[in-house]
């Protein structure tokens, strides 16, 4: 499993990447690979509110229908569109692969660094 240390991690799998004010989201690759093949991903629109702890979506694998949920809170300013003409990009380079882009951003209390992301999913596997 890769865990790049740049990024935030929620224990819902989801990473963040901060540019400034900007967060981009995304999932990790210990989502990616428990989810198997993912053949579908449903976006939220522009101007949505993400809540943390919240779903903003979903993926569809070959095994299963996972929610996405918020690792933040903010308006999302931005939807990788991409993604749903070529969702199997999120297996190939989950880190590359943003979903959604967040301003305005609060709630972040809950979010792990790489280590401690590391060891969450060592208790998880």
């Amino acid at each position: 499993m890769n865990y790049p240390a740049e990024l935030k991690y929620s224990k819902d799998h989801e990473w963040v990447r901060f540019e400034g004010d900007t967060a981009f989201i995304g999932i990790s690759d210990f989502a990616q690979d428990a989810l198997g093949d993912v053949v579908f991903i449903n976006l939220p629109g522009e101007g949505d509110e993400a809540v943390a702890g919240e779903t903003f979506g979903d993926v569809e694998s070959v095994k299963a229908v996972s929610d996405l949920v918020s690792p933040v809170s903010g308006t999302i300013t931005a939807v990788n569109e991409a993604l749903a003409d070529a969702p199997e990009t999120l297996n190939a380079d989950p880190y590359g692969a943003w979903i959604i882009k967040v301003e305005g951003v609060t709630a972040t209390e809950e979010l792990l660094d790489a280590a401690a992301y590391e060891a969450f999913c060592q208790q998880e596997g």
